[in-house]
């Protein structure tokens, strides 16, 4: 976790982290299985939060996947995700703003998408392309007709004010926020654009752009860092999750939701004495029928 109001560090942080050293000496295969097994673990156990989540009906948890291309997003929702109940989940996959968005502030189309108590939302992508993709893009600021004045370095910190102010309002009314930065390292993305390529039925999912993004990774890593070091709150904290390993990197998302709901503290619905009573007398007549 990035510790509000500590520098998130990215580049200290290793992308092909697998546990430290007691896990040191496995082989890949050895550390695929391990993975493995705490993301079933992990799978289950989320299953039961969310359908506690769900009947408890007080609280909504927002899942927050932001990450350089190719490090894994899709598939920690699609794998991470898999053993939930899907009426309790949604997923937002936010592309480039409409005309309708940009007549709006930057935050609108996010508070449109936010899940309703009792539910999983799930952005892939979010708010944060506003301080990140638009800090090293910011002649794309021109779209959103903004009041005259060059972005300098208040005017992002202005956007670092508005996004903590609009998730410390989500968090006092009973939206729990989680965010996820999956590091994956530039020498894995490579690995992964080349494999999208060689693979027959998935170079669909190549962009040539994307390619153009890489070469501005240095930016991106910088615009990164300033966006977790400044948005990393106790009411909304990061987590930098080392994506070079797609198993590891799902097994520590499903574990950190599992936390995060069990923190809510959440307890089964009771049923008020009449509601009881009303149950017995069903139950009665259910027994009383013929076979």
């Amino acid at each position: 976790m990035v510790e509000p109001g500590a520098a998130a560090g990215i580049a200290g942080r290793d992308p092909a982290w697998t546990g430290g050293p007691d896990f040191a000496d496995l082989t890949r295969e050895e550390l695929g299985a391990r993975a493995g097994d705490a993301l079933a673990h992990g799978k289950e156990a989320l299953s039961d939060a969310q359908e506690l989540l769900w009947a408890s009906d007080r609280y909504a948890l927002l899942v927050v996947l932001q990450a350089m291309d190719a490090a894994g997003k899709d598939s920690a929702i699609e794998y991470v995700m898999s053993g939930v109940n899907p009426q309790g989940v949604q997923v937002v996959s936010f592309r480039g703003p409409s005309a309708e968005e940009l007549d709006h502030d930057f935050l609108w189309r996010i508070s449109k998408a936010l899940p309703e108590r009792g539910r999983i939302g799930i952005f892939n992508r979010s708010h944060y392309e506003e301080v990140v993709a638009l800090r090293v893009h910011p002649d794309w600021l021109e779209s959103q007709r903004l009041p005259p004045g060059e972005p300098g370095e208040q005017f992002w910190h202005e956007r670092y004010e508005d996004i903590n102010a609009f998730e410390r309002h989500l968090d006092r009314n009973g939206t729990r926020i989680v965010k996820f930065f999956l590091h994956v390292s530039k020498a894995v993305q490579k690995e992964r654009f080349l494999a999208r390529l060689d693979t027959p039925g998935k170079e669909w999912k190549f962009n040539a752009a994307d390619v153009d993004e890489r070469a501005r990774w240095d930016d991106y890593m910088a615009a990164f860092e300033d966006a977790l070091t400044a948005t990393s709150t106790s009411w909304a904290p990061w987590y930098v999750i080392p994506a070079d390993h797609k198993l590891v990197a799902q097994a520590l998302v499903a574990q950190v939701l599992v936390q995060a709901i069990g923190a809510l503290d959440l307890r089964w619905p009771e049923v008020s004495e009449a509601e009881h009573l009303a149950n017995l007398e069903a139950r009665k007549r259910l027994e009383s029928e013929p076979t």
